[in-house]
């Protein structure tokens, strides 16, 4: 099952995009790091199952699901994710496969004002309120 969550095609795509690994230290260089592909497996797992990063199954995917949710903190941050979707949009233009005119735009958690302004907010300069003159 681990080799079907991250084929070789879409590793080829990934890789080159991951940001380089930091050196070990020389002198006390800890436990080597998960590989790469396991925790891309790991995360492509909690995505399909939709189970909790806890319950990803350490001998079959290679790496436990902590890993996988600390490596998809630290791609996230360092922008895998939008760079491989313009690769990916790339790849589909070349091979005629994307079309615009298929596209959808879902405003469905966008806040629509119906034609008004956004209202300012009001605050009061001074600490009280002025008394009323009527």
């Amino acid at each position: 099952m681990s080799d079907d969550l991250v084929p070789d095609d879409l590793w080829e795509r990934v890789a080159p995009l991951l940001p380089p690994r930091p050196p070990r230290r020389r002198r006390y260089p800890g436990r080597l790091p998960a590989d790469d592909r396991a925790a891309l497996r790991g995360i492509v797992y909690v995505l399909c199952k939709g189970v909790s990063w806890a319950d990803v199954p350490t001998e079959r995917i290679g790496c436990s699901g902590v890993t996988a949710w600390r490596r998809l903190r630290d791609w996230t941050e360092a922008g895998v994710w939008p760079r491989l979707h313009e690769v990916l949009l790339v790849e589909l233009r070349k091979a005629g496969l994307l079309d615009m005119g298929d596209a959808a735009v879902d405003a469905s958690h966008v806040r629509a004002f119906k034609g008004r302004l956004i209202p300012d907010l009001r605050r009061w300069t001074a600490h009280v309120r002025a008394a009323s003159t009527t």
